[in-house]
């Protein structure tokens, strides 16, 4: 067990015991399994979340004989990193399909818009146009646009309903709100997953790799020193360099350009409606 003092409160000691330290770093787990109904959600407001990594945090640095640290509780706390590692890699993937979901979201409104123009224009191609239009758009858009492009009056109220409902669609392929949503909500598991990382990972570097009871018995040397190799975070950092090197980082700097800059501007009669 381990003795230490809690933060900000003076003169009390907290006994950390191993069975406990296990249960924190499942807990922790936990929190962050995507098809967990109670997940983190925002990281900065979780102070139940950053309390159990800084119980594990602390029992990893100030644990008093490193030569000694629990087995159960270090192959614990490494596997808690690799499962995050690839959680994130697997926010990465999610983020990626969610900016092409967005590319093409905007990509479609300014068709949409183009075609609109077209029809109340009534030029030659605006036909031609709807149809190529219409594998990518729902029906009633298509009607619509038929409807603005056949009417004789724009006065109508059919014509005024018809131009409203697609200037409403455009409005919403370019907010994306559902992609921003799932963004954020990503954004926030990423930056748990991230603290895990750099709370828990580095603190593993400090501890040798506890050896198995069997395999002290059967002195395997050779296994030891190659167990060693492929575990230890001083001598195979990638576990957490995969984190560090994903192209998540890019991804997250791309999102922010996305959502301060949209390409085009919206139609004057979406931004009222908006």
């Amino acid at each position: 067990m381990l003795f230490f003092h809690r933060p900000g409160i003076v003169n009390v000691k907290m006994i950390i015991t191993e069975e406990k330290i296990l249960s924190n770093i499942d807990k922790v787990q936990k929190f962050i399994n995507p098809n967990n109904k109670k997940q983190i959600v925002q990281l900065e407001e979780d102070a139940f979340f950053k309390d159990l990594i800084d119980s594990i945090k602390t029992y990893l640095t100030e644990y008093p004989k490193k030569k000694n640290f629990p087995a159960s509780v270090y192959k614990a706390a490494y596997g808690l990193v690799e499962y995050a590692t690839n959680q994130f890699e697997e926010n990465t993937k999610q983020i990626e399909t969610l900016i092409r979901q967005r590319e093409n979201n905007i990509s479609l409104a300014r068709e949409i818009k183009e075609v609109l123009a077209n029809a109340e224009d009534k030029t030659k191609e605006w036909k031609a146009r709807v149809k190529q239009l219409a594998s990518g758009v729902s029906d009633d858009i298509v009607e619509a646009l038929i409807i603005v492009g056949k009417a004789r009056n724009k006065e109508t109220e059919t014509y005024k309903d018809a131009v409203k409902l697609v200037i409403a669609r455009v409005a919403n392929l370019e907010a994306n709100l559902h992609i921003e949503i799932d963004m954020e909500r990503i954004e926030d598991r990423s930056k748990a997953l991230s603290y895990i990382g750099i709370e828990v990972a580095e603190s593993l570097k400090g501890i040798p790799v506890p050896e198995e009871k069997a395999v002290k018995e059967e002195k395997k040397q050779t296994a030891d020193e190659q167990y060693i190799e492929e575990t230890r975070f001083e001598v195979k950092p990638s576990l957490w360099q995969r984190i560090k090197n994903s192209r998540l980082v890019r991804a997250l700097a791309y999102i922010t350009k996305i959502r301060i800059v949209i390409d085009t501007p919206a139609l004057p009669e979406g931004k009222e409606d908006n």
